[in-house]
């Protein structure tokens, strides 16, 4: 890869298009059968992106009341909405798509364009192609990002690189299109997650501390308006996406935080396979965060040439790198507890070693730097094209992690068509839960994109008041008092899971919901019946 090798904008994205396939491999070989549907988040990530893409068009103005956890209102914000990858997938679902199928391509989709992403951001500020290429790969394919394939929004931070080009923009040209370039690119990545709105501004607030020239002083005329422009534009538009959080007012406490803030091991830890055997698994708890050797070895190179220092664009990138290793480690960072009280906006962080996403995308866009300060030192020596391409490799292998090994997902059973067929239904599915353990539900999410009707069940980020209410009155079911608060509810129709059923409750409930004259059967698929509740 000479400096004289540029590939077209749509070479590079095929290129990580490619590399998608084969870093998740063999997921491409049966997208609609295998998943990681044995983790409850991504049952709850796929009926997300398919209630958004089932009532987007037909009633956006009830987009957030979603059918679990009935009767409920404003749902969809107990977790991430993940507006834009359902936006992505509408037309997939529209088609008919399963939502396995949408969600495996989503996520294939999600490391190409976030690679892309990072392979342009460094392209245009160094005008290197390899570097940007070897960038992005460290952007996409780390160990972040492959132990968190449960969750959606992980891999779609493609819209990242574009605000920190669109604020370098501003910074150096202020304009109005400049400004609203950045809203532009600051609302798409808002709507992924609100943890990427929230990443997002720390990385901008801390890179914008980070090159004081460029808005101190007399700059400072010309830089506030198209700041003000960008801040207002995102805010209108965001507002009516985040007003349905505000109404949920979930405040995260410093000891709940606590519990999800990062370790020193974390910064060490990759499911990486030329690392894990051999020194990895010693760190690894589930959170990973090691940015991999070469990124992490080409970023030093750009810190010891200067460029990091020098170069406003890499100080930015700096900066916001070590401002997430900080935030990382949520309370027991000194000063957390009155940012936290001060900044609404991390009240809305409850995983806050996710900060942690931030250095390894310094560290990306760094080790850019780093490759591009190398080839220009080494412009004319002959063995620079090999040493590239030999690099590009050795990037890849950093964080190779496949074969990743995949659930069969198992299909939504065809008795939930009946339900399609029922008007004005109510549904509930037992065993229903504790509180505690609403996680299995999960699968009952995934079957309710058969039907959409209202369903009692749920599982999200928060558990409601009301499902706790639920639990306490249901939880004696099949008897008198279960019957009599489902019918208050209006619930018109009852799934039950024998086998689950059994080990979750007694032998003699589940014996007696077969007789009881309270539910009439409609259809048994295996274990699974389909109950009509009488009123």
């Amino acid at each position: 890869m000479s400096s004289r090798l540029r590939p077209s904008r749509w070479l590079a994205l095929l290129i990580f298009v490619l590399l998608a396939i084969v870093h998740t491999w063999p997921l491409m070989t049966a997208p609609g059968r295998l998943s990681r549907n044995d983790h409850p988040d991504t049952l709850l990530n796929e009926w997300t992106i398919a209630w958004v893409a089932h009532e987007a068009p037909r009633a956006p103005w009830h987009l957030f009341d979603g059918n679990i956890f009935y009767p409920d209102r404003r749902v969809l914000a107990y977790t991430d909405s993940l507006m834009v990858p359902a936006a992505m997938g509408a037309p997939l679902f529209w088609a008919g798509a399963s939502p396995v199928l949408v969600y495996n391509l989503l996520l294939l989709a999600g490391f190409a364009l976030t690679g892309w992403a990072g392979a342009m951001l460094v392209w245009k500020w160094t005008g290197d192609w390899p570097a940007g290429l070897i960038a992005g790969v460290v952007l996409a394919f780390n160990a972040h990002s492959f132990t968190r394939l449960p969750h959606l929004q992980a891999q779609h931070v493609e819209f990242l690189p574009f605000v920190w080009l669109a604020f370098d923009d501003v910074l150096r040209a202020p304009q109005l299109r400049t400004g609203l370039r950045l809203a532009a690119w600051f609302v798409l990545q808002s709507l992924v997650s609100v943890y990427l709105m929230v990443f997002t501004v720390v990385a901008l607030a801390v890179g914008g501390l980070a090159r004081p020239e460029d808005w101190w002083g007399a700059r400072a005329k010309r830089v506030a308006p198209a700041l003000a422009v960008a801040a207002a534009g995102s805010i209108t538009l965001l507002l009516p996406f985040l007003l349905p959080y505000k109404h949920v007012g979930v405040v995260r406490s410093l000891d709940e935080v606590a519990l999800y803030a990062a370790r020193w091991q974390n910064y060490l830890a990759t499911p990486a396979r030329v690392h894990y055997a051999a020194w990895s698994a010693h760190f690894f708890g589930g959170t990973a965060l090691f940015p991999g050797v070469v990124g992490l070895a080409l970023a030093l190179v750009a810190i010891a040439d200067g460029v990091a220092l020098i170069d406003r664009r890499a100080r930015m990138l700096l900066a916001a790198g070590v401002a997430g290793i900080a935030l990382s480690f949520g309370p027991t960072m000194p000063g957390y507890a009155t940012l936290y009280r001060w900044l609404p906006l991390l009240q809305a962080v409850r995983a806050v070693a996710r900060f942690g996403y931030l250095a390894i995308a310094a560290t990306a866009v760094l080790a850019g730097f780093g490759v591009a300060a190398l080839r220009a030192r080494w412009r004319d020596a002959r063995w620079l094209p090999a040493a590239t391409a030999a690099l590009f490799v050795v990037a890849n292998a950093d964080g190779f992690c496949a074969p990743i090994p995949y659930t069969e997902a198992q299909p939504v059973r065809t008795i939930y068509n009946r339900l399609r067929q029922a008007a004005n239904a109510v549904v509930v599915e037992f065993p229903f839960y504790p509180p505690d353990r609403t996680f299995h539900n999960a699968p009952y999410l995934l079957n309710s994109t058969r039907y959409w009707h209202p369903l009692l069940n749920g599982y999200a980020g928060l558990v409601p008041a009301s499902y706790e209410t639920h639990y306490a009155r249901l939880r004696g079911f099949p008897d008198g008092e279960s019957i009599e608060s489902l019918r208050r509810l209006g619930v018109t129709h009852v799934v039950v899971h024998d086998k689950a059923f059994r080990a979750w409750s007694s032998a003699s409930a589940a014996d007696a919901v077969g007789r009881t004259r309270d539910l009439l059967p409609i259809e048994t698929d295996g274990d699974v019946t389909l109950y009509r509740l009488t009123q």
